[in-house]
């Protein structure tokens, strides 16, 4: 049996064989993400560590495949735990007691879809790591116990509370007035109970999970937490808070009902947290230069797994997407919506009103849009082509063009078939998108 290493052969440099995107494997369930996919991703996640922890969001497939992961990890021989439903940074903490976390999550994708997560040692697998996995995946190069040394399956029961603890003692108290918007998601059991440990008066909203989250999308976006908002300046609120289907994301509105974007978010975490480096992906606003001036930033390809990795590498003090996704190292290397939340309102409390403290962070002209694709590498190709000439290219994550004046980014969706564009500018916000929308439309039609 392997032990937690790299034993099998190296992935083969021409295979175009790939499963993980940005964030793990994602996919509709019962179409793209099977059964038998998830029994032989069980299989593959076996061949390689001993003993896993396991957990599932409240989707309506979630079960389904979390019951074939497992079939495939003790058809290798692992022993395996369960949490049960809990969130992605739940589970990812869990992991740091067992050779690897998975997490069965779609994250803010819509119901319809399904997806599988690894953790290592509390953070998402290595590009290497990844690599190993889909290796074995792609030659079915499993590990089988024989009858005798089939793996067993126990539970383990003190996740959320594990979780809920170590907030908890990095957190100090508050008596504010909070909304929270679980999203109908695997935050329902445990960030209204945090913040109400910390002394806060909460309110929630679409706090019991249902996988088919009736309530609104998982996707935490200002299009949907619309309930959220007027919640919020109808109860007098101090703020709101607002996660996605599985908790690694939390986004915020202040108290006078103003959906808080992401970048804002992003800025206004960095600014208190960064002491020497932070890492952020190459869609980030440049206000994050402009405010932490003398502090290393280190900009990565988007995913949470790639944000951590260069955290890590650079031994930094925070790391954010502007999609919600906040890691603060000091915790955790996963992105935790949990802590995020409980550090916000601790903020709020000692520092003063939200909506104040947001009012000393500069927000510059931004737009983002995402258009369906089916064949995403043939697009970007026409697309970096057009792009060509308008000004530096960096094709770090799809390609971006730097100007003087801002900067277009245009990538391939890690998680969904989409074509994703960014545009920064504080002068020609509206003609730079125009350009990239016209470049991204004429390669898609």
């Amino acid at each position: 049996m392997a032990n937690d290493q790299d034993i099998h052969s190296k992935p083969a440099k021409s295979s175009e064989f790939s499963k993980f995107g940005s964030s793990g494997i994602r996919g509709v369930a019962n179409t793209e993400i099977t059964p038998q996919l998830a029994l032989d991703f069980g299989l593959a996640i076996g061949s390689v560590y001993r003993d896993v922890v396991i957990g599932h969001d409240p989707r309506i497939a979630g079960e389904m495949i979390e019951h074939a992961v497992i079939s495939g990890l003790l058809s290798a021989g692992c022993k395996v735990l369960k949490t049960g439903m809990v969130p992605t940074p739940t589970l990812a903490l869990a992991s740091k007691d067992c050779g690897c976390g998975i997490m069965v999550t779609a994250s803010h994708n819509p119901a319809r879809y399904i997806g599988i997560k690894v953790f290592k040692d509390g953070m998402s697998l290595n590009t290497g790591q990844q690599e190993e996995i889909e290796y074995l995946l792609e030659n079915k190069n499993f590990t089988r116990a024989d009858w005798k040394n089939t793996g067993g399956l126990g539970v383990m029961g003190t996740a959320v509370k594990d979780h809920s603890e170590i907030i908890l003692k990095n957190t100090g108290s508050s008596d504010l007035k909070v909304v929270v918007d679980c999203g109908c998601g695997a935050a329902s059991v445990i960030t209204p109970y945090v913040l109400r440990e910390m002394g806060c008066e909460v309110i929630t909203l679409n706090s019991q999970p249902d996988g088919f989250f009736p309530g609104r999308e998982p996707e935490p976006v200002d299009e949907t937490l619309g309930v959220l908002k007027s919640t919020v300046k109808a109860a007098g609120a101090d703020l709101g808070i607002a996660h996605d289907g599985d908790a690694d994301r939390m986004m915020a509105v202040d108290n006078e009902g103003q959906f808080v974007s992401g970048d804002k978010m992003l800025a206004f975490f960095a600014v208190r947290e960064a002491k020497k480096a932070i890492a952020v992906p190459v869609d980030t606003s440049r206000v994050v230069d402009d405010l932490l001036k003398g502090i290393k930033i280190s900009r990565t390809k988007v995913g949470d797994v790639y944000v951590a990795e260069t955290l890590k590498k650079i031994k930094g003090e925070f790391g954010g997407e502007p999609s919600g996704a906040w890691i603060f190292p000091k915790v955790s290397l996963c992105p935790d919506g949990i802590y995020a939340a409980a550090r916000l309102v601790e903020i709020v409390e000692n520092e003063g009103k939200f909506s104040e403290l947001l009012g000393s962070i500069p927000e510059y002209p931004i737009k983002r849009y995402a258009f369906q694709c089916t064949d995403k590498k043939k697009a970007m190709i026409k697309i970096a082509e057009k792009l060509k000439g308008l000004g530096d290219i960096n094709t770090l994550d799809g390609v971006r063009v730097d100007l003087d004046d801002g900067w277009i980014l245009v990538r391939p969706s890690g998680t969904e078939p989409k074509i994703r564009i960014t545009v920064e500018s504080r002068d020609r916000c509206d003609e730079l998108y125009k350009k990239a929308e016209d470049i991204v439309k004429g390669a898609i039609a």
